[in-house]
């Protein structure tokens, strides 16, 4: 037969263990927690930053974008629409990108611009023309 004092000191070491048990659990949740870091989202291309160098006899462009340090190591993709046909790149550390090998291309094109770094990517898509892109593609 249990008696009244030992069920009273098996329930205080159950509840103590419990108890453990909680905290650990919440020890472990936390640590769990703050190993996970915010990332800083990519940057949308803005036109004014970019510039293109076209080359009418050899029907082909390169790619050169002003640094945004946020861009760092990002890939960097420019895909000429009509010829459909582009080329990858890496930003520098300083986050500017090119002058890119030359791609096919011709003035009056439309070309995507995605910058992508891990699961995220932002696009834009503009009209080729030397210098500074002309317009957004609608």
């Amino acid at each position: 037969m249990i008696t009244r004092e030992a069920l009273g000191l098996e329930l205080a070491l159950l509840i103590d263990v419990k108890s453990r048990l909680r905290a650990l659990a919440c020890v472990i949740a936390i640590a769990v927690g703050a190993c996970v870091t915010p990332s800083i989202p990519v940057p949308p291309p803005d036109p004014q930053q970019m510039s293109f160098t076209v080359d009418v006899t050899a029907g082909n462009a390169t790619f050169t974008y002003a640094g945004n340090k946020n861009l760092a190591g990002a890939t960097v993709f420019v895909f000429d629409r009509a010829v459909g046909k582009g080329i990858i790149d890496t930003a520098h550390d300083d986050g500017s990108i090119g002058p890119t090998q030359p791609f096919e291309a011709h003035a009056g094109d439309q070309v995507d611009i995605t910058f992508e770094e891990g699961d995220q990517a932002q696009s834009i898509c503009v009209v080729l023309r030397e210098g500074t892109p002309s317009q957004i593609c609608f």
